[in-house]
């Protein structure tokens, strides 16, 4: 079992004023009261026997891992309509196109937010982008229930994302345990050092968020800052505020194996330049 490197006093103090997270009533608060309703809907019109009767279920999944491993550094290419955060940033995106073009442009991977109420996605566009393209495809989604993934693998994904901010520690352990037991590739999010407990040895990728979640404010440093306490074997991707070639060449060079870009290849339309630079 994988342990936490021992942290001095003083250290630990100075990870914990940079990522501490004071909010009591946060977005994040908000996004996880109205996805535990629509879990509850989903209940209500799904069972597992209906997800497993889909025909994309019975679908060979496709490495994100892998692909990580035979590329030096590489960007995950992400379709996102709008942010709580970023606001409103490409509402009519036609995800199978944007998934076409991601692959055409060197990204390794495609990640798809679903969440619909606060980011504007759903199902449909992970459908989309599992049809248009070859590239592996992970669900970014605030999983709280095993029904989701189950609802994951009949939409095609291969690979999901939990959120250590939204999950306790053996939650988090079942669903990996279940997310791996139907094939689907595990990406364990953390934005704080004390989350790192959350961590279990199943997991296949872990993803430092550099944005609070709670606050939504956003700095590199905490990749930087906790990219030294990860676990050597399993390979690390950061995510969120990178906009520019010098900063992949920072966080390639701290240990990351890729890079979760969304709102600025949205936004300025420039990932064939990154993913040429990298």
């Amino acid at each position: 079992m994988w342990e936490i490197k021992s942290v001095s006093a003083s250290r630990y103090r100075t990870i914990i004023k940079i990522l501490s997270t004071k909010s009591m009533k946060t977005i994040l608060d908000r996004i996880i009261a109205n996805k535990q309703q629509e879990v509850q809907l989903l209940r209500q019109n799904n069972s597992i026997d209906s997800f497993i009767q889909q025909p994309l279920f019975s679908k060979a999944t496709r490495s994100l891992k892998q692909q990580l491993s035979d590329h030096e550094f590489g960007i995950i290419a992400e379709i996102k309509r709008k942010s709580p955060s970023g606001g409103i940033i490409s509402p009519d995106l036609n995800p199978a196109e944007l998934g076409r073009e991601y692959e055409e442009s060197g990204a390794i991977a495609i990640s798809v937010l679903t969440d619909q109420a606060y980011f504007g996605g759903s199902i449909d566009d992970l459908l989309e982008v599992r049809s248009a393209s070859k590239l592996p495809v992970l669900r970014k989604e605030f999983i709280i229930d095993e029904l989701q993934l189950f609802e994951s693998k009949a939409a095609g994904a291969d690979a999901i994302l939990l959120i250590a901010a939204v999950l306790e520690k053996q939650q988090a352990h079942h669903l990996t345990i279940v997310a791996k037991s139907l094939g689907l590739e595990v990406v364990f999010e953390i934005h704080t050092f004390h989350e790192l407990e959350k961590l279990n040895d199943e997991v296949d990728i872990i993803a430092v968020n550099n944005r609070d979640l709670a606050a939504q404010q956003t700095s590199l440093e905490h990749s930087f800052v906790l990219a030294p306490y990860l676990p050597h074997f399993i390979p690390a991707i950061t995510a969120s505020g990178i906009k520019m070639v010098s900063e992949l060449d920072a966080l390639k060079a701290a240990g990351y194996k890729g890079a979760l870009i969304g709102e600025s290849i949205l936004r300025e339309q420039h990932l064939a330049q990154l993913t040429l630079a990298v």
